[in-house]
C-alpha cells in the first residue's frame, strides 16, 4: 500500500479559521446516529460531539486548476467519531456550507450530508467570528454565532491522547447507493484524508449561540466546550472506497 501521502489524490484544499469545540455525550445518545456496522469511537468510554467552524479555500480537482468562484467555501460541521475494522474515522450528522454546486457533488459523488446555509467568518484584530444560518428546504432550521480568540500553540498532539482523538483524523465514514453499479441500497463508504498533524492552539470563547445539535434532535449540550483553534493547513482528499 502506498504511503498516504503518495495515494492518489482526488482533490487538494486548504482549511483555516478553524475552531474544534468538542462536548462530552453519553455513547447512548448517539449510537442511534450511527449504521449498525460502525461502533462509536470512544476515548476512555467516552464518545465526544464536535461542532467545527472554518474556512475552505484552494479547492481543485485532481489535475485541473481551481475555478473562480468555486474555490472557497464556509463550512460548519457536526461530527462525532466512529471506527470500523479498526480504522478510526470521523462521522458527521450534518456539514452546512455556502457554495451550491460544492453542496451538490458531495451530496452527490461522496454522499456527505452536506446542506445548505449562509455562513459569514469574518476576523477582527486577530478575533474570529462565524455567523451562520441553514437555508436548505426539507431539513430542521439550525443557526449559529460563535466569537473566538485563537491563543497560544500548543504542543503536538500525541497519540493516545484526548487532542491527538479528536483532531488527528484521517479517515471519515459515510453511507450511501453505490450508483456507479445501479446499486441504490445504502452501502458505507471510507474516504481518506492526507495533511500534516494540526498545530493547534489555546482559544477563548466570547459568544456561542446555536442550535445545530439540537436540529438533529439531541438535547443542549450542557457546560463550556473543550476548544483548540487551529493554523491553516494543506489537505488532499484521497481514496473513496466502500466497505
Amino acid at each position: 500500500m502506498l504511503p498516504a501521502a503518495r495515494r492518489l489524490h482526488l482533490m487538494r484544499q486548504r482549511w483555516s479559521n478553524l475552531l474544534f469545540a468538542h462536548w462530552p455525550v453519553p455513547p447512548e445518545l448517539l449510537r442511534p446516529y450511527l449504521p449498525a456496522r460502525l461502533e462509536l469511537d470512544l476515548f476512555e468510554g467516552q464518545a465526544w460531539l464536535g461542532v467545527v467552524p472554518f474556512t475552505m479555500s484552494h479547492i481543485r480537482p485532481l489535475g485541473l486548476p481551481a475555478v473562480p468562484g468555486l474555490s472557497a467555501l464556509h463550512e460548519l460541521n457536526v461530527r462525532t467519531y466512529a471506527t470500523l475494522d479498526g480504522v478510526p474515522g470521523v462521522w458527521f450528522l450534518s456539514l452546512d456550507a455556502t457554495q451550491p454546486l460544492g453542496v451538490w457533488a458531495a451530496r452527490t459523488l461522496f454522499h456527505l450530508p452536506y446542506l445548505h446555509a449562509r455562513i459569514s467568518l469574518t476576523e477582527t484584530a486577530g478575533t474570529l467570528r462565524a455567523v451562520a444560518e441553514r437555508t436548505h428546504r426539507g431539513v430542521a432550521p439550525a443557526s449559529f454565532a460563535a466569537t473566538w480568540t485563537p491563543g497560544a500553540a500548543l504542543a503536538p498532539a500525541q497519540p493516545g491522547t484526548l487532542a491527538y482523538f479528536l483532531t488527528e483524523r484521517y479517515s471519515l465514514y459515510t453511507a450511501g447507493a453505490d450508483l456507479r453499479q445501479g446499486i441504490q441500497s445504502p452501502y458505507l463508504w471510507r474516504g481518506r484524508l492526507w495533511h500534516e498533524p494540526w498545530t493547534l492552539r489555546e482559544a477563548t470563547l466570547q459568544e456561542w449561540d446555536s442550535t445545530l445539535v439540537e436540529s438533529h434532535g439531541l438535547p443542549t449540550l450542557q457546560g463550556p466546550p473543550l476548544l483548540y483553534a487551529a493554523d491553516p493547513l494543506d489537505v488532499q482528499v484521497q481514496e473513496l472506497r466502500r466497505v
